[in-house]
C-alpha cells in the first residue's frame, strides 16, 4: 500500500494532515441521533447488544444473562445504523458497532443514523479505530464518563468523498473478514490443544503409561477401570485438607507474609518463588498451619459460577513467607506426591465431582467433607512421579503450543488495528487495491 500522492493541514492540531481531496467535517453534518422508543410493542422486536464482536443477538428464551424486568424503555434499531456507548467510557469493551439487524437494544445508547452523503460503514470504522484507542476520553464528563450528544456531534472528523468512503469500507470488509477468519482457525487450533491436554491427563492419571497393563474396577464407578497394581483412596486418608480462614488485612502486631489468594491459584498452574503476591499478616496459628510447604496443593472452594472451584495449582518449593489465603483449601500431601494429586484434580472427572457436589444456588462452595471424601486412584509412590514427571513434560510441549499461536493472536489484533487506523486517517491509499 502507498500513500496519498499529496496531503493538506486539516487545520485541527490532533488531527494532523489530511489527503489533499479529504476534509474535516463534524458529526452533527455527517448523521443524525434518533430515538424511537419500542413501548409495550416491544414483542415485535429481535434484542440485540453491543459486545466487542460487535452488534449481536440475543435469545430472550434462552435465559442466559441479564435481563431487565420490561424493555418498554428500549428503542428501535434498523440495519445499517451506528449504535455508541457514550458513557463509562474508560470501562465499556466497545463503544461502536454497526447493526446488521433490524431490532431493539438498551435506551441508554445513541442511536445514529447516516445522511446520504455518508457512509456507515466508513463512520464505523473511524470510531473503531478512535474506540481502540480511546480516543473519546478528552470528551467525558462526571463521574458516569458521559460525553454529551452535544459534544459528540460537534466532534470533527476526517472524510474522503462519498465514493471514496465506499471503496475504504469495501477494502476493510474484505481484510478484516480475512484477519477474523485467521483468528477464529487459530483459536479453534488452541482449543484443540486444550481438549489434547485435557485428554492426556484424564488417561495417564487413571491408566498410567503402560498402555498394556491388566486392568481391574476401581469399584468407583466415574473413576472406572484401573490399573491392576493400583488402589483406590479417599483424599482425606492420604492428606490433611486445611480450608483457610485468613483474610486479607496488615496488622502491624501480626507476622507479616506475603498472601497466595484466590486470584493467584485461579491463574498459575504453580506458585514458587517467583510468583508475584500481596502483602498480607496473620497470628501465629494461622502461620503454623497455613504457611506453604514443597509438595501442596490449593484448590479454589468458593466462586459465584460452578466452573471456577476446584480449580487447583501446586506449590514448587517451601515459602516460609506465604500463606495460603480465604476462599482456597490447602491440601497437604502424607503419603502421596502432591503433583500427582495436583494433576488428578486438573482432570474432568474430578471437576464433574465438584460441579455435582457444589453446594450453593447463587454462590457456589466445596465443603470439607466434599474435598475429604473425593476418590483417587493411587498408583505406587514410584509411579506416581513417573506419572507426575511424564505429564510435566508432554504438557509443556502442548503449553508452548498454546502459547506460540496465543502470541499470533495477539499480532494479528494488532494488525487489525493498525490497518483500520491507517486507512480510515488516509496514511494509506487503498483506492486501487486490488481485492483477491
Amino acid at each position: 500500500m502507498k500513500p496519498y500522492s499529496s496531503y493538506k493541514d486539516s487545520g485541527i492540531e490532533w488531527i494532523g494532515e489530511i489527503p489533499s481531496g479529504w476534509n474535516t467535517v463534524r458529526n452533527k453534518y455527517l448523521f443524525d441521533v434518533i430515538k424511537t422508543v419500542v413501548g409495550e410493542e416491544h414483542g415485535k422486536y429481535q434484542l440485540l447488544s453491543l459486545t466487542k464482536r460487535g452488534v449481536v443477538l440475543r435469545d430472550i428464551e434462552s435465559g442466559k444473562g441479564k435481563f431487565p424486568e420490561s424493555f418498554d424503555t428500549y428503542q428501535t434499531v434498523n440495519k445499517d445504523e451506528l449504535i455508541f456507548c457514550l458513557y463509562d467510557i474508560d470501562e465499556t469493551p466497545r463503544t461502536v458497532g454497526i447493526s446488521n439487524y433490524s431490532g431493539m437494544i438498551s435506551g441508554s445508547y445513541k442511536i445514529v443514523k447516516c445522511n446520504t452523503l455518508t457512509n456507515p460503514k466508513f463512520i464505523y470504522y473511524n470510531y473503531l479505530s478512535i474506540d481502540d484507542v480511546k480516543g473519546l476520553r478528552p470528551y467525558y464528563t462526571g463521574l458516569r464518563k458521559v460525553v454529551r450528544t452535544e459534544t459528540f456531534l460537534n466532534l470533527k472528523v476526517r472524510v474522503p468523498p462519498l465514493q471514496e468512503q465506499q471503496q475504504i469500507s469495501d477494502y476493510l470488509d474484505y481484510k478484516i473478514s480475512r484477519i477474523d477468519t485467521l483468528l477464529e482457525k487459530t483459536q479453534q487450533k488452541i482449543e484443540l490443544l486444550k481438549e489434547q491436554r485435557t485428554s492426556l491427563i484424564n488417561t495417564t492419571v487413571t491408566k498410567g503409561l503402560n498402555p498394556n497393563v491388566e486392568m481391574k474396577d476401581s469399584g468407583v464407578e466415574w473413576i472406572g477401570e484401573i490399573p491392576s497394581g493400583w488402589n483406590v483412596k479417599r483424599l482425606k486418608y492420604i492428606s490433611k485438607i486445611l480450608p483457610s480462614n485468613v483474610n486479607k488485612h496488615i496488622f502491624p502486631e501480626e507476622i507479616q507474609v506475603r498472601l497466595c489468594n484466590y486470584t493467584d491459584v485461579y491463574y498459575n498452574e504453580l506458585i514458587d518463588g517467583n510468583t508475584q503476591l500481596s502483602k498480607g499478616s496473620c497470628n501465629q496459628d494461622e502461620y503454623n498451619k497455613f504457611w506453604l510447604r514443597e509438595g501442596d496443593v490449593i484448590i479454589t472452594k468458593d466462586s459465584e459460577t460452578s466452573d471456577d472451584i476446584g480449580i487447583p495449582t501446586e506449590v514448587k518449593e517451601d515459602l516460609t513467607d506465604v500463606v495460603c489465603g480465604y476462599h482456597l483449601t490447602l491440601i497437604r500431601p502424607l503419603d502421596v506426591v502432591g503433583s500427582y494429586i495436583f494433576r488428578f484434580i486438573q482432570s474432568d472427572r474430578i471437576r464433574r465431582y465438584f460441579e455435582i457436589n457444589s453446594d450453593g444456588v447463587t454462590r457456589f462452595g466445596l465443603g470439607k467433607p466434599t474435598i475429604q471424601n473425593m476418590y483417587l486412584p493411587i498408583p505406587p509412590l514410584q509411579e506416581q512421579q513417573k506419572i507426575v514427571d511424564y505429564l510435566d513434560l508432554e504438557t509443556s510441549k502442548i503449553d508452548k503450543l498454546v502459547e506460540n499461536e496465543t502470541k499470533r493472536i495477539v499480532l494479528l489484533k494488532e494488525y487489525r488495528q493498525s490497518l483500520i487506523s491507517e486507512v480510515v486517517t488516509g496514511k494509506v491509499d487503498v483506492r486501487d487495491e486490488v481485492l483477491v
